[in-house]
Parts: C-alpha cells; sequence; structure tokens
C-alpha cells in the first residue's frame, strides 16, 4: 500500500540540525530537478514582489524569506515539517514505533519543491505551492510530471495507491487508474451531498491514520480499502475504467 499526500500550507520549522542532505533523500534521481526549482525559488524569494509573485500574504513573508536559505535552514523529517488539518488527523507523533516504521514506509509526500519526497525525509520548511509558476520552470505541476511519471512508476509497482491529495498536486503525477483509488469526501443532509474542503483534509488525515494502525494486512485491493474505510466511515467505491482511478467516497453525516 501507498498513500499520497499534499503537502500542508503551514509548515514548521526545525529549530537547530543539519541542513538537507540530498543524497539522502528517496528518489535522488529528482535531485537534479529539486535544484532547479530551489534555485528558481530563492531568486523569486529574493524579489521586490515576492510576496505577489508566490501568491502570498502579507503575514508570509518570514516564509517567503526563509526561502532564499533553504541550503543552509535546518532539515526535519517531513512528517515533522509538515502540520495543519490532515496531518493532525494523522497523528504520526501519537503512533507506536511500529506504527511510525509503516507510515514512514508507505507514505509519499508530493511536493512542488521536492517533487516527491518520503514521510521521513529530512527537508526545510520552506513556501511553494504547485499551482505557482517560477521562471525558467514554468507551472510546477507541468514541470514535475514528467519527473514523477518515471521515477514514481517504479515505486508504485504492484501496490495500490491511495491518493489523499488535493486535485492541484493530483496534477503533478497520475498513478496507474487500476491500481489507484482516490478519496473524496462528502456531507449529507435530506438526502443531498456537498463536497467538503476542510473536513476533507481532516478525513483523509483520519484515513490514513486508520490504514497505519488498524491490525491485520494493509489493504491490496480496492474492494479491501473500502472495507477498511466502512470500519468507520459510511463509504461507497466507484469502480474506474482503463482511464480514470478508482474513488472511495467517505459520507459523513451533517
Amino acid at each position: 500500500m501507498l498513500i499520497l499526500l499534499p503537502p500542508s500550507e503551514g509548515k514548521t520549522p526545525a529549530v537547530k540540525g543539519s541542513a538537507v542532505d540530498w543524497e539522502s533523500l528517496n528518489f535522488p534521481e529528482l535531485n537534479p530537478c529539486r535544484a532547479k526549482v530551489l534555485e528558481s525559488l530563492g531568486t523569486v524569494s529574493a524579489h521586490q514582489d515576492a510576496l505577489a509573485l508566490l501568491g502570498v500574504g502579507a503575514s508570509l513573508r518570514d516564509d517567503v524569506e526563509r526561502n532564499t536559505r533553504l541550503h543552509a535552514e535546518p532539515a526535519a523529517p517531513a512528517h515533522q515539517v509538515y502540520s495543519g488539518v490532515l496531518y493532525d488527523a494523522l497523528g504520526f507523533k501519537s503512533m507506536t514505533p511500529t506504527q511510525r516504521r509503516k507510515a514512514v514506509d508507505s507514505v509519499l509526500v508530493i511536493s512542488a519543491l521536492w517533487g516527491a519526497i518520503g514521510f521521513g525525509d529530512h527537508v526545510p520548511a520552506y513556501r511553494l505551492s504547485m499551482g505557482t509558476a517560477l521562471p525558467d520552470v514554468g507551472r510546477l505541476a507541468s514541470f514535475w510530471k514528467p519527473h514523477l511519471n518515471a521515477a514514481l512508476a517504479r515505486r508504485a509497482e504492484g501496490e495500490l495507491v491511495v491518493d489523499c491529495r488535493s486535485s492541484t498536486y493530483a496534477a503533478a503525477w497520475a498513478p496507474p487508474p487500476a491500481q489507484t483509488v482516490n478519496v473524496n469526501v462528502f456531507t449529507e443532509a435530506r438526502g443531498k451531498r456537498t463536497v467538503v474542503s476542510h473536513f476533507a483534509k481532516h478525513t483523509r488525515g483520519e484515513l490514513a491514520r486508520h490504514l497505519l494502525t488498524r491490525r491485520g494486512k494493509a489493504p491490496a485491493t480496492p474492494d479491501q480499502l473500502a472495507k477498511a474505510a466502512r470500519e468507520i466511515w459510511t463509504a461507497e467505491l466507484e469502480i474506474g475504467t482503463a482511464r480514470k482511478p478508482h474513488a472511495l467516497n467517505i459520507i459523513l453525516s451533517s
């Protein structure tokens, strides 16, 4: 089982520690691309109009300034750096050592800066969205797509891929449809379903935690994934096609 997560918008900077060790990251073949994005990000972040160019507000000025020195910033495991609703619900800190090892083995974060990293990879906190376009790089989802196709296809081979990403990050890599299940979250009231955002992040985090902490073998098929989800939620499985992934629809009562 492979769980795909988006990064959090907010990140927790490491207080101390060594800078990122590029060769220790998963998928080291992506390092030339990572270096290109990092260089362009540093240049943009030093520009007087950096906030506007990166599409962020004045409250994030310190985060953007940090982008100019990421080579030297302390790095920490991805599961510590990424924070927010989804990651709070996943609750890595409260897992047992065995469950943490399973999470490190099973979770990949698709990143605008790093392309894809493992949950245990050490990276600095940064500010960059996959929807951003950078000079000499272009729109990041388009930039990363061919590189992630090559690197992640091998990692996903033979695995059930549980895709908990938002659409912005899903655009950077499409896993093989036959073995992929996209996770959708709805609320239902009076027979009417509504797509939710905040609760979708929380529920996807809860689902990832459930899959990593429940007893028994990890789901290996879409049907097994749906069965595992129904241990907690009302959930429906939509069968995909040769070109369209399966979908797990989790229904929350409102």
